[in-house]
């Protein structure tokens, strides 16, 4: 009986603690065994026609979409997700594939100019005992014959990749590695979040069932140590990780010489200026910022007000946030549930008693039951307080105002963070000036950073990470360019 489970882990709702599901755990040989696998699946996929790969995704699209209410109840169960966001995931997902599934027929390469430069055509018809042509004595037909190279840039696909999922998008973060992985012609080992494997599980049979290869995909389940050895293993030619900052730059340092992108964490501002519509900020920024616990790398944590309109805007917040419903994810309606275990809520709430203890003021929440975090707002908030600086990744929103343009900008940058970020204005001036002078990734103008739609190039700035996501920036990623050149003269 020990040793069975010890073969397992008992994977549990984040909400109430009972058994979801049942996940083998992977040794140390059958990692070889994955590693392997994906060797000789890597050489099935790299001369798949490309319409075969995409025929494979679409497929795929099409299958989950329709067991989509099974793909639901199971984030929800393992992911603590309320249904209404699992859904949504869902969702995004069939979108995701399907989006592989055109990009692989729409990857290709480039013809390079070979007939730009004058002074190498003169080098290149250069007489051995030094004679120069006179450009301006050769007529056209001469000059094109001297001319008639082509190069040509084509994509290839790398080599088999290891991709390390995170828990909060157990399907759908899953998915932005995966598909354009293989809609490039790559093989994949996935090391799905401790919490959330059993999504993977589901995505690696929809897939088999769409028709791709042995090899192709492998789910790997396995304690960090093994999960290290992968990384630092020579037979992957990339990394791809979403996760904290400090797994992912631990990751960067003992990957070798292998490619590496790097999806990490976010500490999202928020700017409000006075001409804004502020029922619709304060909805967005609640959505954005407690609704599945606040479990987004791209989550609203600061809001800052211009100071005229702040106290009608925090008004405004509290009252969508005194509306949020809040309890077992597996019920319809609920907006806000657990985060993914009791210590992360233990973590969120040491946070907020910190803050206040240095003086910030607690205008809604601040309290949790086990893994379940209320939704909170905090004011008087500082530089220097964990809750201003780092990433809380819960239900927790801090409100604060400004009194002018440069001091929004410089206190939204002030995170060793740069993710993405929102504004609320209908001043374009302002929109095109913070894009010049606040450093993220991404910048949402009457919206809030959580706005993702999933072939958007995705990725950060500073300690946010390396690299870009979304489908076709992703395959970028993963592929590598050779280059012909032909001379037909």
């Amino acid at each position: 009986m020990d040793a069975d489970k010890a073969r397992v882990d008992l994977i549990r709702s984040p909400y109430d603690g009972s058994i979801v599901g049942e996940m083998p755990i992977a040794d140390e040989s059958a990692v070889e065994a994955a590693i392997v696998t994906a060797q000789r699946g890597f050489e099935t996929m790299r001369r798949l026609p490309r319409f075969v790969r995409a025929d494979i995704l679409q497929r795929a699209s099409e299958i989950l979409r329709a067991r989509r209410d099974e793909a639901v109840r199971v984030i929800s169960a393992e992911a603590g997700k309320p249904l209404f966001d699992a859904r949504g995931e869902v969702s995004r997902a069939v979108f995701n594939l399907s989006n592989a599934a055109a990009e692989a027929r729409r990857i290709a390469g480039e013809e390079v100019p070979l007939d730009m430069d004058a002074g190498i055509f003169e080098y290149q018809t250069t007489g051995a005992d030094g004679t120069r042509i006179d450009l301006s004595n050769v007529d056209a037909e001469q000059l094109q014959a001297g001319s008639r190279r082509i190069g040509i840039a084509r994509r290839f696909p790398i080599g088999p990749i290891l991709a390390i999922a995170p828990f909060n998008f157990p399907l759908n973060l899953v998915l932005h590695k995966v598909a354009p992985a293989l809609a490039v012609g790559n093989s994949v080992v996935l090391k799905p979040a401790p919490q959330t494997p059993l999504t993977s599980l589901l995505l690696a049979e929809i897939l088999r069932e769409a028709g791709l290869p042995d090899g192709a995909l492998g789910v790997v389940h396995c304690p960090v140590p093994l999960a290290e050895k992968m990384v630092k293993d020579e037979r992957f030619k990339m990394v791809t990780f979403t996760g904290s900052a400090k797994v992912g730059w631990h990751i960067k340092e003992i990957a070798g010489r292998k490619r590496v992108a790097l999806e990490l964490g976010g500490n999202a501002a928020v700017l409000v200026f006075e001409d804004a519509d502020l029922e619709l900020a304060a909805t967005r920024c609640v959505r954005g910022g407690v609704v599945y616990g606040g479990q987004y790398c791209i989550g609203v944590q600061r809001i800052l007000v211009e100071r005229s309109v702040h106290d009608d805007f925090s008004a405004l917040l509290l009252a969508k946030v005194g509306a949020c419903r809040v309890g077992n994810p597996g019920e319809e309606g609920i907006d806000v549930g657990p985060v993914i275990d009791e210590n992360s809520a233990i973590r969120i709430q040491s946070w907020v008693d910190a803050a206040k203890s240095s003086g910030a003021s607690v205008l809604a929440g601040g309290k949790r039951d086990r893994a379940v975090v209320e939704p909170t707002v905090l004011s008087n908030t500082r530089p220097g307080m964990l809750i201003e600086d780092e990433e809380i990744f819960g239900p927790v929103l801090t409100v604060n105002p400004f009194d002018n343009f440069a001091e929004a900008i410089s206190r939204a940058n002030a995170t060793r963070y740069g993710l993405q970020g929102g504004m609320f204005t209908n001043d374009l001036r302002r929109a095109f000036r913070a894009l010049e002078d606040w450093d993220v990734g991404g910048l949402m103008v009457n919206d809030v950073p959580i706005y993702r739609i999933d072939n958007m190039p995705f990725g950060g700035w500073k300690e946010s990470g390396l690299g870009r996501e979304g489908t076709r920036y992703a395959m970028h990623e993963m592929s590598e360019i050779k280059h012909l050149v032909i001379n037909y003269n």
